[in-house]
């Protein structure tokens, strides 16, 4: 392990102190000193000369869904390469920790848009542990990239108790012996260091495989009460509670906010997904927004709802995207696997008459704007319609635009590709969410829907709408307060060590340069994935942005790029246990 002197790098340290420009040394992995003044090279140390450029603590990204990528690529060098020198596993009530290798897949691969027959064979190979201890030891004992955290999955905990056709079954309830055994399990996740427990309550996160597929997950099939049983423990120790609120009723949110309260007991800590300016409904930020401050001030909660600092966009390939399981008629079409049988299904004039009635129904419950307008397809194999939006083809073609969609798809499948721009469109209403008091910067999906979503660089888009904000002489939060809700705030409140710049801690350090915080960052690239047969992700990436990032000392990525040891050797992330409550 080299040791290093940065010099004349800006200084963050990841709370909200003045920034300062000096020097920093690290020694054995460790920040062994940090001065204002310079400091002289020692004999065989690396010198560099960061003069212009920012060193922050390493970003942490508290959701992701990398717990089937890491056992093939345990480097995650999408993430470390923006920076983020932590992540998180176990989100969204779906975790690996615990179940059979076939239900996890199942579990896992539709909700989260990753091929199914490569999950279950990454399962199938890799998965010899079946508790949180072991599945702590196991991540471990793997050339880590970034330092590793997770949360207990309550639909893995429930299909692993009750067995998963069970766990799927409406009205089925677990047993006394059962929640206690489910209870037992979450007891050893926390007893290892996870920081809490992730459910899911939205009902159009579906299952894949064939034995059950399109149920609902078997988090989703609880009880408010089996949740409170376990909440109980959460509670008493001062764990976190992870959910997806059921957004197709807006009513379910309050569930979650109920169980935070903290007036005359001990607060729950909660986090939901997710504060956005969405189009479909421009006041509901602020709403929501209103509530999170209630919540925490008159009903003495600690509360939060997760954030992006960026624009919430997708791609889709056809009609597979999540957004179309939000009512019935999309949902029938993405339970057909086949894609010839689905297109078949386009060309029924029953069903398109179906889709048309619910796509225009405005009294249905929706978060996807559904306006054709807002589209622009990007790829297709009739070049002539690429840049167009498909409203623009169906005022070609002279029909209504969800004719003309479910032409393309009948006609083009999977083939057709088009993007849109769901929430976060707006810049003063997304500076304000980032700035509310009663939200985690975080929600990436990291590792999930690789086709449609590419939130890896979360914290650098932060910066620059920062950034952008003080160049234009109208700024709207110090640049030491956008680093510290990128680091030092979560690890505070997740309660890990992580996310500060502090003599004798672990070295997880990024050096940026701040002129690179442009619109490169938006840059689209399709990047390919050698461990499942090159299937090529959408992400963000620049590599001028980020010059360096260290991962307890040592140096993983360097000029942008990942260095060769990173995911292969030892020596670099480890699992960080959260102390919260103890």
């Amino acid at each position: 392990m080299a040791d290093t002197l940065i010099k004349q790098a800006r200084i963050f340290d990841g709370s909200t102190n003045p920034s300062f420009v000096g020097d920093l040394r690290i020694k054995d992995g460790v920040v062994t000193s940090i001065s204002k003044t310079e400091l002289s090279p020692k004999p065989g140390e690396t010198v560099v000369d960061a003069k212009g450029l920012w060193l922050t603590p390493g970003f942490i990204d508290f959701h992701t869904h990398y717990d089937a990528e890491i056992e093939m690529s345990p480097d995650l060098s999408e993430s470390v390469r923006h920076g983020i020198t932590t992540i998180s596993l176990g989100s969204c009530s779906l975790s690996l920790a615990v179940g059979d290798p076939t239900d996890l897949a199942d579990m896992f691969s539709r909700v989260e848009a990753i091929p199914r027959k490569n999950v279950l064979s990454i399962l199938e190979s890799k998965k010899n542990w079946n508790s949180a201890l072991e599945y702590k030891k196991h991540l471990n004992n793997m050339p880590l990239g970034p330092n590793v955290t997770s949360f207990a999955g309550h639909s893995a905990i429930r299909a692993h108790v009750m067995g998963l056709e069970r766990s799927l079954t409406k009205g089925e309830v677990p047993t006394k012996q059962e929640l206690e055994r489910m209870n037992q399990i979450l007891e050893e996740a926390l007893d290892a260091g996870f920081m809490g427990l992730s459910i899911n309550t939205l009902v159009w996160d579906k299952m894949d495989g064939s034995r059950f597929r399109s149920r609902p997950l078997p988090s989703t099939f609880a009880n408010w009460s089996e949740y409170q049983y376990l909440n109980k423990t959460l509670r008493k120790r001062g764990k976190v509670f992870q959910g997806v609120p059921n957004v197709s009723t807006k009513i379910n949110v309050l569930m979650f906010l109920k169980e935070a309260f903290g007036l005359f007991r001990k607060p729950l800590k909660t986090t939901i997904i997710s504060l956005m300016d969405v189009k479909f409904d421009p006041g509901l930020y602020k709403l929501l927004g209103l509530i999170g401050r209630i919540t925490n001030t008159i009903f003495k909660s600690d509360f939060k709802f997760q954030a992006l600092p960026e624009p919430f966009d997708l791609y889709a390939d056809g009609m597979d995207v999540v957004v179309f399981e939000e009512f019935a008629a999309g949902a029938k079409a993405n339970h057909i696997e086949d894609e010839l049988e689905r297109k078949q299904l386009m060309k029924d004039p029953s069903y398109r008459d179906w889709f048309k009635r619910q796509w225009t129904n405005w009294f249905l419950p929706r978060v996807f704007h559904r306006n054709f307008k807002e589209t622009k397809i990007v790829d297709a194999p009739d070049k002539s319609l690429i840049g167009k939006s498909i409203d623009d083809v169906a005022k070609e073609k002279g029909v209504h635009s969800v004719t003309a969609f479910l032409d393309l798809v009948a006609e083009h499948g999977n083939k057709v590709r088009w993007y849109t721009v769901m929430a976060n469109h707006r810049k003063e209403p997304l500076q304000k969410i980032v700035s509310y008091p009663d939200i985690l910067i975080g929600f990436s999906d990291a590792g999930a829907h690789l086709r449609g979503m590419a939130h890896y660089n979360f914290p650098l888009r932060m910066l620059k709408l920062v950034r952008d904000a003080e160049l234009e002489k109208k700024p709207f939060m110090t640049m030491e307060k956008a680093v510290h809700r990128l680091t030092g705030e979560i690890g505070d409140w997740f309660g890990i060590d992580a996310g500060y710049i502090k003599e004798g801690k672990r070295a997880d350090l990024v050096l940026i340069d701040p002129n690179k915080l442009d619109e490169s960052l938006a840059r689209d690239v399709e990047a390919p994935m050698p461990f499942m047969e090159d299937f090529k992700r959408w992400v963000r990436r620049n590599d001028d942005t980020v010059k360096k990032v260290y991962i307890n000392g040592k140096l993983a990525i360097d000029q942008g790029k990942p260095v060769t040891a990173l995911g292969k050797e030892k020596g670099y992330g480890s699992f960080l246990e959260s102390t919260i409550g103890t």
